[in-house]
């Protein structure tokens, strides 16, 4: 499977972002036309997508970084493992 270079692949949830909100600005500056709705729902939908790849990657990364510099699963003590 091939990758996507990590510029391209760093900035999609900005490009998901950017696309929902030029959508939703189509929806609202032709309201009239049949495929406002369809603008709208897409702009949105693509909007919440885009922060929510960002969250996971942030969350993801958090993580990692708590794994590797503690050594142990997050929730474990060193209490514990006595």
């Amino acid at each position: 499977m091939t990758r996507l270079h990590r510029p391209i692949y760093e900035s999609l949830p900005a490009l998901y972002v950017l696309a929902g909100a030029l959508l939703l600005w189509l929806s609202y500056r032709d309201r009239d036309l049949w495929w406002s709705t369809l603008c709208a729902v897409g702009g949105l939908a693509a909007m919440v997508a885009g922060l929510m790849v960002w969250m996971r990657r942030r969350d993801y990364r958090a993580t990692s970084a708590d794994y590797v510099r503690r050594g142990r699963p997050p929730g474990e003590s060193s209490d514990e493992a006595g």
